[in-house]
């Protein structure tokens, strides 16, 4: 449970140590057009399959539970699409979490698009208490524009029978939606969306890409992006603080208290959380999965000398380190923390590289909340719910 907001945080970002799997790597049934990770086959040509060996998996749990310091072990799975490994797959995962895990707590979260979910599938997750992510970008008209089958087909019809299914065998599950071009002028409808389907977890991601050097086409405007949290927040704030769990809004209060914010792109640096590849190959981030990131292979070094290498910690300090002067000189700095450096794309004013191309949109949206944020966190030095902001404006 968050100790902000009384709502569920779905992949805590304080640990020591976080390590994403990738069971099939960049293989996926679906085709989204904004897609920055099918692209990553070309990092390993030479290879059929893409799939997780049963050795390299081993290896994986083995290693993870060792590095681990905390009672509690969360195992994240993510993709390409991760349903399509079959179950014998996670039902070994499982066992050999059980064998090396000694009685520890284990969580297991996995994303998927929701296209292949069935009965069996969500029995699965429910007898063994997995918690699934779904990716779905709001309503039909915003969900169909960029999310289709390689065959360019609409997928929101099937999600939607993956969600109905979710709910029908009561599995846990929290939503990410991605927000581009067309899907950030309708907020309160992509709001509203998720609360009609009883989505109570709801995670943002802004889409800013580049194609050939270039800001691709459907990369979220930067002011719309802050005016997209604002409108919601606006909503929350007066409704839904308590019942509704919005990983922004409680990451930013996390760090308007001066705690660990939920998500990494609001932490002052990098590094807890790097990513494994079908074959061993660990990389500093999800998001820098590029030779220069390689941090090495599992079957040579094990994650704990790679996630504590010097060459990792650069890569997390250089989050700060690595500012422009007008991030610096920002009285938002604390909550925004130049957000995630793959965003880190534009000039300054002044002319200084590495300002982050939603900055314009953070910067308003903090503005906008820094009322609400302050008094909430004055009700929590209090040892006040911060919910009763919803009666106090």
């Amino acid at each position: 449970m968050s100790p902000l907001t009384n709502t569920f945080t779905a992949a805590p970002f304080a640990r020591p140590l976080y390590v994403m799997l990738k069971p099939v790597g960049a293989v996926c049934n679906l085709q989204c057009k904004y897609c920055y990770y099918l692209e990553k086959k070309g990092l390993y040509p030479h290879v059929s399959g893409y799939v997780m060996s049963d050795e390299i998996l081993e290896r994986f749990i083995e290693q993870y539970f060792h590095s681990q310091t905390m009672h509690e072990v969360l195992f994240t799975w993510h993709g390409g699409e991760t349903l399509m490994r079959n179950r014998n797959f996670y039902e070994r995962a499982l066992a050999l979490q059980r064998k090396y895990g000694r009685g520890r707590k284990i969580d297991n979260c996995i994303q998927t698009n929701g296209t292949l979910l069935t009965d069996d599938w969500c029995k699965f997750f429910k007898e063994n208490n997995f918690l699934v992510g779904i990716s779905i970008d709001g309503p039909q008209h915003c969900h169909d524009v960029y999310r289709r089958t390689k065959g360019n087909r609409p997928t929101f019809l099937n999600v939607m029978k993956g969600i109905s299914l979710l709910h029908k065998h009561q599995v846990e599950f929290n939503v990410m939606g991605v927000v581009n071009d067309y899907n950030v002028d309708y907020p309160l409808e992509f709001y509203h969306f998720f609360k009609s389907i009883d989505c109570r977890y709801i995670q943002f991601a802004p889409i800013v890409e580049r194609i050939d050097g270039k800001l691709a086409p459907w990369n979220v405007p930067a002011e719309k992006w802050g005016d997209f949290l604002i409108a919601i927040f606006d909503e929350w704030v007066k409704k839904d603080v308590g019942t509704f769990y919005i990983q922004y809004f409680d990451s930013t209060l996390a760090n308007w208290v001066g705690e660990q914010p939920g998500v990494c792109i609001q932490a002052k640096t990098c590094g807890h959380a790097g990513v494994m590849e079908f074959n061993g190959d660990v990389y500093a981030c999800d998001h820098f999965v590029y030779p220069e990131y390689k941090l090495g292979n599992i079957r040579t070094q094990t994650l704990t000398e790679m996630m504590y290498s010097d060459k990792q910690i650069r890569f997390g300090n250089d989050k700060q380190s690595a500012l422009p002067s007008q991030c610096k000189e920002c009285r938002f700095l604390f909550a925004c923390n130049g957000e995630c450096p793959k965003n880190r794309i534009i000039k300054t004013d002044s002319g200084e590289e590495g300002l982050n191309y939603l900055c314009k949109g953070y910067y308003k949206f903090f503005k906008h909340v820094a009322p609400y944020m302050d008094f909430m966190k004055k009700e929590l030095l209090a040892q006040r719910p911060p919910a009763n902001v919803m009666y106090a404006f």
